[in-house]
């Protein structure tokens, strides 16, 4: 009977839960609707987009539990940066290999790294994600840990679909708000995505549309073609700690790799271009329990940080500039 009570009262309490959560995002959801409005967009693609707008539990889950979060560097990139990503990658290259080497040239961004970002992002197409856009972002601009930034793709994405630039009916991809072959967010469409064959309509999940977009996005924060993204070093103990990051959002305590040079074993090993500006990184040492202090670690360069941009993460780098080089003792 106590079993039976327990039950009973557990059950009404994730009932009683999700009302008040349903109600309070619907709440949150007609204030949005005003704001969206005062920002210029018209009240009828308000309407439109937003009506059916829902809260998504799921999408709580997956936010607070993003692989970046949790599986060391190794495992982080073993599994995006294996034998079978350049299998497909290169399966894909040698089909639209023409288009590809045609945007390479066109905006200067190797096509080894478009094809690294591409299958890390989606393994290749084939995962897209099949949420519903809206109410992710609109689940995330209600959360609070990143409240502002999502309220603002939230806005932006209106604009888009208010503009015809996109079209509201093709809004599904990942669980955080992204589309696309490159899985670009609103933003990134607003100020990067271009529609490169020229059909007056911005295609993301086509090949020539959305290599493009991500090659004019690279170039214009700053790529550097055939410059290095890092070495994996060995740091000696002595190190002072406060060049060491392990933090995405801000690399200090940058210097010349001849500074560094004193702090990593057998620096005659690398080919170091010694005037470099660099920083060093150990992504396992605040996020891994029990992980080493100085171990992994990475010298990293201009063309790491621009990979960030794209992904606040270390280890989403690593793992795009470690696919990228396999890609070139392929191609």
């Amino acid at each position: 009977m106590k079993r039976i009570s327990f039950f009973l009262i557990l059950l009404f309490n994730i009932l009683y839960s999700n009302a008040y959560t349903d109600d309070r995002f619907k709440t949150w959801l007609d204030e949005f609707k005003l704001t969206a409005v005062k920002n210029g967009i018209s009240q009828e693609t308000v309407n439109l987009v937003m009506n059916d707008a829902k809260f998504l539990s799921k999408v709580i889950e997956y936010d607070r539990y993003q692989p970046e979060f949790y599986e060391d560097t190794f495992t982080y990139i073993k599994k995006r940066a294996n034998k079978d990503k350049v299998t497909k990658g290169m399966s894909l290259y040698n089909k639209e290999h023409l288009i590809i080497k045609e945007i390479e040239k066109k905006f200067s961004i190797e096509k080894e790294l478009l094809l690294a970002l591409m299958g890390i992002e989606t393994n290749y197409g084939k995962y897209l994600g099949k949420m519903d856009i809206v109410s992710s972002l609109a689940t995330l601009s209600y959360d609070k840990r990143r409240s502002v930034f999502f309220t603002n793709e939230l806005l932006t994405l209106l604009k888009l679909v208010d503009q015809k630039i996109i079209d509201k009916d093709i809004l599904y991809g990942s669980w955080a708000g992204a589309f696309g072959n490159f899985q670009f967010m609103p933003t990134t469409i607003k100020n990067y995505a271009i529609d490169y064959n020229g059909n007056n309509d911005i295609e993301l999940k086509k090949i020539d549309d959305s290599f493009a977009s991500a090659a004019n996005y690279m170039n214009k924060i700053g790529w550097k073609k055939n410059k290095p993204c890092f070495y994996k070093v060995e740091l000696k103990q002595n190190i002072p700690t406060k060049y060491l990051n392990s933090s995405a959002k801000k690399l200090k305590n940058k210097r010349k790799i001849k500074y560094f040079k004193k702090y990593i074993n057998q620096p005659e090993q690398y080919d170091f271009d010694e005037n470099l500006i660099s920083a060093i990184i150990t992504p396992d040492k605040d996020i891994i329990p029990g992980s080493k202090v100085l171990s992994p670690a990475y010298l990293v360069f201009n063309n790491y940080e621009k990979v960030l941009k794209w992904n606040r993460s270390l280890r989403f780098a690593l793992a795009v500039c470690t696919l990228k080089d396999k890609f070139k003792n392929e191609i």
